[in-house]
């Protein structure tokens, strides 16, 4: 099965245009370096928690929205060598900086256990 780059990070809402500009290009250098897909989330009904949520874990402050984003890759391999191949690619370098603080960003690789898909 796939292998997926789960992120979640808390953006300002005023830089909201800046991040979907951000994560576009982004997308772009994961696709060319073996990504199948890439998603974006804007938080929309991300309720603060009691004891844990995503507002939490990412200290999310005032004026701030959760983004929750995913990259699916082939195989573990495949991102391993896609994110070895993103490190070295010129496009990363020349990127300014992300529109969001990266020190509350929360992310990990997970492998797929179950994925469907309904069709009717």
């Amino acid at each position: 099965m796939a292998y997926v780059d789960g992120f979640v990070a808390s953006v300002p809402d005023d830089k909201k245009q800046v991040y979907i500009d951000h994560a576009a290009f982004v997308a772009k250098v994961f696709h060319d370096h073996g990504a199948l897909q890439v998603v974006e989330n804007w938080g929309d009904d991300v309720p603060e928690g009691k004891l844990t949520s995503f507002p939490m874990a990412v200290q999310r402050q005032p004026g701030e929205t959760v983004v929750f984003s995913w990259v699916v890759w082939p195989s573990r391999e495949a991102r391993v060598a896609g994110w070895a191949a993103m490190d070295k690619d010129d496009r990363m370098a020349a990127m300014n900086e992300m529109p969001f603080d990266g020190k509350r960003m929360i992310y990990g690789g997970f492998t797929q256990v179950l994925n469907t898909t309904e069709t009717k």
